[in-house]
């Protein structure tokens, strides 16, 4: 046992694990990859973050110009009526809407 005490001691590999210098090396890069509140680990994740809200500044943008092409073309009266007639079946006196959907329309 001493033996293998005495050739553990002597390997290279402990000797330069056992160093000062790389023991605290060590550590350090431990608590800034995992412990640190700036860690890697969480830098990562917010960059996730950013990316998702990046992406739904696009596709919110889209909509914005989506909504500002429907308002531009409902300054106009008659495309006024027939956004009212499409979208919450609106009538007029004296008038009889049929709603036809497609059985593929339909939800289940």
């Amino acid at each position: 046992m001493l033996k293998f005490f005495k050739k553990f001691i002597s390997n290279k590999y402990f000797k330069f694990f056992t160093n000062l210098y790389v023991l605290i090396s060590i550590l350090f890069l431990f608590w800034i990859l995992f412990m640190d509140a700036n860690s890697y680990i969480f830098q990562k994740e917010l960059n996730r973050e950013i990316e998702d809200l990046k992406s739904q500044k696009e596709k919110l943008k889209i909509e914005i110009e989506i909504d500002k092409k429907l308002i531009k073309d409902l300054n106009n009266i008659d495309n006024y009526e027939a956004f009212a007639r499409e979208k919450f079946f609106m009538k007029r006196e004296n008038e009889e809407i049929y709603i036809i959907e497609f059985q593929d329309t339909l939800k289940n």
